[in-house]
């Protein structure tokens, strides 16, 4: 895949980051924003909650450990604001429990610790890309 291509695909679409790790935060908003593209990030999933009750985001993505609420249950409260919104869980706890659990919890696709900008950005482009054809997990075909 192009990145650039890719890049040009979510220029539109706005995106919301949950991590506590300012490092990813602020290198991921540097990949997205240098290329044009619309994201906002937040430490907490309070904070997440408290702007997807005022805003909708086309992609929401989250770690899955975080401060207060983690990720499973930010994606729950998510589902009620942004029910149509396409979910990412980062996560370096890959447990079939934590997979079940969060495709329960409206969890499109996972990116496995450690990741690159590169790597998120495929899965980002991938799921916007074939969200017509492909039903969103747990939905049936």
């Amino acid at each position: 895949m192009n990145s650039s291509n890719a890049f040009d695909t979510l220029k539109s679409l706005r995106i919301l980051l949950v991590d506590d790790d300012e490092l990813i935060r602020d290198s991921l908003s540097l990949a997205f924003k240098s290329r044009g593209c619309h994201l906002m990030a937040h430490e907490s999933a309070e904070e997440a909650l408290e702007t997807l009750r005022a805003e909708h985001f086309d992609i929401i993505i989250s770690d899955f450990k975080l401060p207060g609420i983690d990720g499973l249950k930010f994606f729950k409260s998510a589902m009620i604001s942004s029910p149509d919104s396409i979910n990412i869980l980062i996560t370096a706890y890959r447990e079939k429990r934590i997979v079940s659990e969060a495709f329960r919890s409206g969890v499109h696709d996972f990116i496995e610790k450690p990741f690159s900008p590169r790597k998120l950005i495929s899965a980002v482009h991938y799921l916007t890309t074939n969200r017509h054809v492909k039903p969103a997990l747990g939905e049936s075909a």
